[in-house]
């Protein structure tokens, strides 16, 4: 690969950030390059909802992190998830296109309202808030869950690039127990806790919602077309296709470095890489020399900007390798100073979740035909989903939610309990493979939001770039959080996930915590040894002038610096909402809007979202479109 043409924008990461972001910036008729460490192979992995579990562990495009919870080894070692070998816990990201996108669970809800609101205070800027920001929810939406009379009175999008559905297992196999058990843990719900269904359309992501925080058990919505997984990457290819002039993706080319112009002005100008296969050390199939791995290097430059979408881990990693960051921790590594931005890997922070385990009376039936193979003529709930988009493969495992209030102080619900039919606590090696047999497992996942801790660390292990970097998030005690209201929180949250169980008719025993976990202690320290997450963020977050901890100003440029930006969950300061996929496809809406509202000498806003389609025009020069 050779910089023999002229682009505008060259975008280093296509997940939820990146991708969108280079779509929307090649639709406006600016010429995008988007580079992608990982390939672009398809899968049933990757398309069948009911395969996420499985996609985590393919080895095609994992890559896979080991992170501490603890600084603290013997607290980290009581950790039933720890691996000695890797000194951490499997964290597991995706190396593809559409990036972890590719491999998530597909559940989209909506943030709260005081998450962008937050924002608007921290830096000034009210296209912050939260009336601003659902513009971009309603841009990027294609809701086809309502009717369209629904969607136009709830707030929803109905022509965006991300379809969003509910599942549809109609045809599946009856299952008595495990409609009572839901059946009686709403039943439970609405009697001891108060809680309701969140709306009559059992929809989080009503504005309604979002406006009055309210709390109730409801139904998820997922990223899913036609059943099947959509998100960026088919809105990539979808633009590509559409505008091949404007949108050129790069595909196994792994960045090492940022270039910048002669100078002191710290001006972007493109970035270095290396082109090949497996390269990255979280890559299961890293180290591996042949013909077809072996890379080669290049550079590629840009005539606008270079915008750094490598997610929470990479982002910073990429940073610090290109000398921007704590001047004394590149120091420790040898690394020439850029820019000395302390804040660059730290603010890590993640939610907490737990699960909540039971053992039924006999296997599920709802399940019964589910193999979780890649041959139809064996596995009858895949043959059902090739041929009518219905079945227990159009869900990604949970029927039935409820989000709530760890207590009644709290703004927003900052709970989310979730039902799955089967067993599941957190992230080890070939952890779906292991528990996929047992099928008389019944899991309350307990998901903490807006968690307070905000100690996590990314650091540099060393100046090689395929080195994995340190992560730490340093949990509960070891962070931030110093009256203990998060764990609090995650107690609370089992009591109430046994509370809907207790007297349930098909449970036979209590698998985790277990019954001899019991009392305000040692549920603490059971949450301690076990909680884990999976939406780390924050670690070049977005700040106010004087916040010397701040990375990014409020239109997602890197201080310090010109022609360099951020857009992925590393830009927020603080942990939005339930689940964050959502938020960061809003993020890099908005970041879209910016960056062609500045391009054109306009002024961009909430209110002032970009056209869907723009005609391409020339923009080799440096102006690009005027």
């Amino acid at each position: 690969m050779i910089d023999s043409a002229q682009f505008d924008y060259v975008i280093v990461g296509s997940g939820a950030g990146g991708g969108p972001l280079a779509a929307n910036l090649a639709k406006a008729g600016f010429k995008v390059l988007l580079m992608e460490a990982g390939g672009d192979e398809d899968s049933l992995n990757y398309s069948v909802p009911g395969f996420n579990g499985l996609s985590t562990e393919d080895q095609t495009y994992r890559w896979d992190y080991y992170v501490r919870h603890y600084a603290d080894q013997a607290q980290q070692e009581r950790d039933p998830k720890f691996v000695p070998s890797q000194d951490g816990v499997l964290y597991p990201r995706a190396g593809t296109l559409g990036g972890c996108t590719a491999h998530n669970a597909l559940i989209t809800v909506y943030p709260s309202n005081s998450d962008w609101d937050r924002i608007a205070e921290i830096t000034g800027d009210e296209s912050w808030n939260a009336a601003s920001m659902r513009k971009y929810y309603e841009k990027l939406e294609r809701c086809e869950y309502l009717s369209p009379a629904e969607v136009v009175a709830t707030g929803h999008g109905s022509s965006g690039w991300l379809v969003t559905e509910k599942s549809d297992t109609s045809g599946s196999p009856q299952d008595w127990q495990f409609q009572t058990t839901l059946q009686y843990a709403v039943g439970v719900a609405s009697k001891r806790h108060a809680m309701a269904p969140i709306n009559p359309l059992l929809d989080p992501n009503t504005q309604k919602v979002a406006e009055e925080g309210r709390e109730g058990y409801l139904t998820i919505p997922l990223a899913t077309a036609n059943h099947a997984r959509n998100g960026p990457r088919e809105f990539i290819r979808q633009v590509a296709a559409q505008f091949p002039q404007n949108l050129t993706i790069w595909t196994g080319v792994y960045v090492t470095r940022i270039l910048f112009a002669e100078g002191d002005d710290n001006v972007a100008i493109g970035v270095e890489y290396l082109a090949g296969q497996n390269l990255y050390g979280a890559d299961p199939n890293s180290g591996v020399q042949c013909k077809v791995t072996s890379p080669t290097s290049g550079e590629v430059h840009a005539t606008r900007e270079v915008i750094l979408a490598c997610g929470t881990f990479n982002t910073p990693q990429l940073l610090m390798l290109s000398g921007i960051g704590p001047k004394e921790h590149l120091a420790e590594h040898g690394i020439p100073l850029r820019m000395d931005l302390p804040g660059v890997g730290r603010n890590l922070q993640d939610r907490y979740e737990v699960g909540v385990v039971f053992e039924m009376d006999s296997d599920w039936t709802v399940n019964a035909d589910a193999t979780f193979g890649d041959d139809p003529d064996f596995d009858g709930a895949l043959a059902q989903w090739q041929v009518t988009r219905t079945g227990v493969y159009t869900s990604s495992g949970s029927a039935l939610a409820f989000l709530k209030r760890s207590n009644p102080n709290q703004p927003d619900p900052d709970l989310f309990v979730f039902a799955l039919a089967a067993h599941f606590q957190g992230y080890f090696p070939r952890y779906f493979s292991h528990f996929e047999p047992v099928r008389n497992r019944f899991t309350w996942a307990v998901l903490k939001a807006h968690t307070r801790n905000t100690a996590g660390e990314v650091k540099l292990k060393s100046a090689d770039p395929f080195d994995r970097p340190y992560v730490n998030f340093h949990y509960f005690e070891e962070g931030n959080d110093t009256d203990g209201a998060d764990i609090a929180a995650v107690v609370e949250a089992v009591g109430f996930a046994r509370s809907m169980m207790k007297g349930s008719p098909y449970v036979t025993r209590e698998v985790l915590p277990g019954p001899d976990i019991q009392g305000h202690e040692a549920l603490t320290q059971w949450v301690r040894d076990q909680a884990w997450g999976h939406h780390c963020s924050c670690t070049c977050k977005i700040g106010g002038g004087d916040d010397p901890e701040a990375v990014l100003d409020a239109d997602f440029r890197v201080r310090g610096t010109r022609n360099l930006r951020v857009v992925d969950a590393s830009v927020f300061p603080h942990i939005p909402g339930t689940f964050i996929v959502l938020p960061i496809y809003m993020i890099s809406e908005k970041a879209a809007t910016v960056i062609i509202a500045e391009a054109r000498g306009t002024t961009a806003s909430g209110a002032d979202l970009m056209p869907s389609t723009v005609p391409a025009t020339n923009s080799s020069a440096r102006g690009g479109i005027l």
